[in-house]
């Protein structure tokens, strides 16, 4: 540490605090020190040649000189594969309960002596060095896993490898979790250990808030998910191919994979996005349905100085008509920032606060963060002593609890980890809902403990149980926020069985989805942050996280007003639309950027109220099927390259593509259409795809374009759901599906599909499987005359 590094740590927290963070920093350092031993000499190892192979249910094992391949397919058609012995479970990706081999898959001799397994999907060929080929079943090659490598300390201790692949030379890489310079993934190395970046985050930081080792590949040979299970800290190098002119050769994409530790074990899903979407959330489980109000308008600040100011917040909103469903508590209206202690004296009355603006449609909803002040008298600390036989919280090497340094000071952490942790932290959160909060936010979860050296982590050496096999922080540091968001799931549906829970995370893992949605964090106010927003909600998407969004209006700064309207408008869009005013702003509301701002932003959040059947249809699909609310425009057309590379906008679902406004000044933008006919909601004008049009984005709005036969639920003018319909063109059927608002609970849910013709000049709509009229009012749009150039 360095001057510098001193002077920053005391100005982020304070002068008192910020000692006690370097304090803490030199503390994590040399615990670190004295537990973790350098590797000293290591010996490198490869698989050697093939030995033998011996069949078994889905697949089978293939022994090598120096080590063993497992080849398995499961039902649902996943591939997993694994090296030394390494099984699908333990895993915290996968549910308790890992999925079936399939019977019809088997292992049999392949050519050039090496063995394959063949299945529905995928044909998987392994080599006689060790080389592991996933093909489509027509022999097309979709990835290459070249033979791994493994260095492993001479005097004992946890091995590190690196595990390299080709894909296709016309590939493009996606995924990897949250990454603010995605979507797609260019060259560079991405970092696997979930980091807070200092307050503010932007398009060149990484790593962020929520890694995964999930890859998803588009190419023209199909679509697959890679998913390298394992939770310790790593890199992932990517690099995309080059494809030869004329007779040239191809150059492959390669990626290459590397761990400080843990099981090399892989899988992978292939098929189209949405069959790999599906395979991806039946492997690790399926979403989790929030509440039909968290689909609506949320608000929040950095910090409600009391009840007053939340009561004129609401009322602000309601005297200017604008719809707010949701009102988030930070860590200000605690007592000292200490988690579960109200500060009474600035709210006095937050149950009744609480109720009364149930009343008035707007939840509150409280953040949560994991560090508990480690102090005698704190009813958290007290009661977390007292949980099984050693306490709740990490410990180091010695047996102690590990100290850190937050917001309300030294603290300690509960560990996750340990099922007993977890049922006592879930049922802390009934102080939560006798307040009257209706959801929670986690925050600060990678875990944080503030530093002075640049990984604000848990000391690598912090013992954690791990469900019962035990180990340390380089292999829980990454699904810690994944087992708190666990904690605070199953805690709240027991305490509220009738509700669905409202839950989201700063950060998490793969897998997280079964436990609610993520949020972006803290994204750097301004246009590199708002391009890093998209990003982030499209990256989450295509890992099995379909709900999560950014804050609008960023974490850092005060945004211009055209900055805050054109991320409002993006937000609108967005599956979690939360407006936050910035650390040290006033506000953040709509009606701080003047009347114009006002006018247009109150235009976006009636059309986001005006799409919320589509909204609560999008959500019930996203847990049926795992297709996010927000894709790529390659998302139903992956053989087309130019949607593949386009970033800039995306699809809502299957019938509306969003455009957003980007950049400064910005009034006309240029939109690249998948094939078929596309409708100018604003205008009406229609436009023939694949290509590239020019479109009108004047401030009050952003282009938004229907797919044209699109059958979409929306609010009427009396509340009511009723059917948009942009017409087909002549000859061609459309549609859509519609799932109704079933309310907040666990009723079961009807998907019900609707068709659209165009019949000598007339649209009519019927609903499949069903005779008669429709139960909806339909209101058509579009004109079925020739689409313009």
């Amino acid at each position: 540490m360095d001057g510098r590094d001193l002077v920053r740590s005391v100005r982020m927290v304070g002068s008192v605090q910020g000692m006690r963070t370097v304090r803490s920093a030199w503390r994590r350092r040399r615990a670190d020190a004295r537990a973790l031993a350098p590797r000293g000499a290591e010996r490198a190892r490869v698989p050697g040649l093939l030995v033998s192979a011996e069949p078994g249910p889905g697949g089978g094992v293939v022994r090598f000189a120096r080590s063993e391949l497992c080849v398995r397919v499961a039902v649902g058609g996943a591939v997993f594969w694994a090296w030394d012995g390494a099984a699908p479970l333990p895993s915290y990706a996968l549910p308790e309960a890992g999925p079936e081999p399939d019977p019809r898959a088997r292992l049999e001799p392949d050519t050039n002596g090496g063995w394959q397994v063949v299945s529905e999907r995928l044909r998987v060929v392994v080599s006689r060095h060790g080389a592991v080929e996933l093909r489509t079943p027509g022999g097309v090659l979709l990835r290459r896993e070249l033979p791994p490598r493994w260095w492993e300390p001479v005097e004992g201790g946890e091995a590190r490898w690196v595990q390299r692949s080709e894909v296709p030379a016309d590939a493009r890489f996606f995924g990897l979790g949250g990454r603010a310079g995605g979507p797609r993934l260019r060259e560079g190395t991405y970092g696997l250990w979930n980091t807070g970046p200092g307050g503010r985050s932007g398009p060149g930081d990484d790593p962020m808030y929520l890694t995964m080792p999930v890859q998803v590949v588009v190419s023209d040979a199909g679509t697959h998910l890679a998913f390298h299970d394992n939770s310790w800290s790593g890199r992932v190098a990517l690099r995309e191919g080059r494809e030869g002119a004329g007779s040239g050769h191809d150059r492959p994409g390669t990626c290459e994979v590397r761990m400080d530790g843990g099981p090399l074990r892989c899988w992978v899903v292939a098929g189209t996005p949405a069959r790999v979407l599906q395979g991806w959330t039946a492997l690790t489980g399926a979403p989790a349905l929030p509440p039909s109000w968290a689909l609506g308008p949320q608000h929040a600040r950095s910090g409600f100085g009391s009840e007053r100011e939340v009561r004129r917040t609401v009322e602000g909103y309601r005297e200017r008509g604008l719809p707010l469903s949701a009102l988030h508590l930070d860590t200000g209206h605690y007592d000292a920032h200490q988690v579960f202690t109200v500060d009474r004296e600035r709210f006095p009355g937050l149950p009744r606060l609480a109720k009364e603006l149930r009343e008035e449609g707007v939840r509150l909803v409280s953040v949560v963060d994991p560090a508990v002040r480690a102090a005698s008298g704190n009813a958290v600390f007290d009661s977390g002593l007292e949980v099984g036989a050693e306490g709740a919280f990490v410990r180091d090497p010695q047996g102690g609890p590990v100290l850190g340094e937050v917001w309300p000071g030294e603290c300690v952490y509960p560990d996750f980890t340990d099922p007993l942790v977890r049922e006592w932290w879930g049922a802390l959160y009934e102080e939560r809902l006798a307040l009257g909060f209706a959801g929670v936010w986690h925050d600060m979860n990678e875990p944080v403990s503030f530093s002075a050296f640049g990984d604000p982590s848990l000391p690598r050496s912090a013992r954690h149980a791990l469900e019962g096999r035990g180990g340390d922080h380089r292999e829980a540091h990454n699904v810690y926020a994944l087992a708190m968001a666990r904690a605070g799931y199953e805690g709240l549906r027991r305490l509220r069985p009738e509700e669905r829970p409202f839950l989201f995370s700063r950060s998490g893992w793969a897998g997280m989805q079964r436990y609610g949605g993520a949020g972006s964090g803290g994204v750097a106010t301004g246009w590199p942050g708002l391009r890093a927003s998209l990003a982030l909600v499209l990256g989450l998407g295509l890992c099995g996280v379909p709900y999560s969004g950014p804050d609008v209006g960023g974490f850092d700064g005060s945004p211009s007003p055209e900055l805050y309207l054109r991320w409002f408008q993006l937000g609108a869009y967005m599956p979690l639309f939360r407006t936050r005013a910035a650390i040290g702003a006033e506000g953040g509301e709509p009606w701080e950027f003047g009347p114009e701002v006002l006018a247009h932003a109150g235009r976006a959040l009636e059309e986001r109220e005006r799409l919320r059947p589509y909204f609560v249809t999008l959500a019930q699909l996203a847990r049926l099927t795992g297709a996010p609310y927000v894709r790529p425009l390659w998302w139903g057309a992956s053989g087309d390259r130019e949607l593949r590379d386009c970033e800039d906008a995306f699809l809502l679902g299957d019938a509306l593509l969003v455009a957003p406004v980007l950049d400064e000044g910005t009034h006309r933008r240029p939109v690249r259409l998948p094939r078929g006919r596309w409708y100018d909601t604003a205008t009406g004008r229609a436009y023939e795809g694949p290509g590239q049009v020019v479109v009108d984005a004047p401030l009050s709005r952003v282009p938004v374009l229907a797919r044209a036969g699109a059958v979409i639920p929306v609010r009427g003018a009396d509340g009511s759901v009723e059917l948009e319909v942009w017409a087909p063109p002549v000859g061609r059927t459309g549609g859509g599906l519609v799932v109704r608002d079933m309310g907040d609970g666990w009723e079961t849910a009807e998907v019900e599909r609707y068709t659209s013709r165009l019949l000598a000049g007339r649209v009519t709509v019927e609903r499949d499987g069903e005779e008669g009229p429709v139960p909806y009012p339909v209101r058509v749009r579009g004109l079925p005359e020739p689409a313009q150039p």
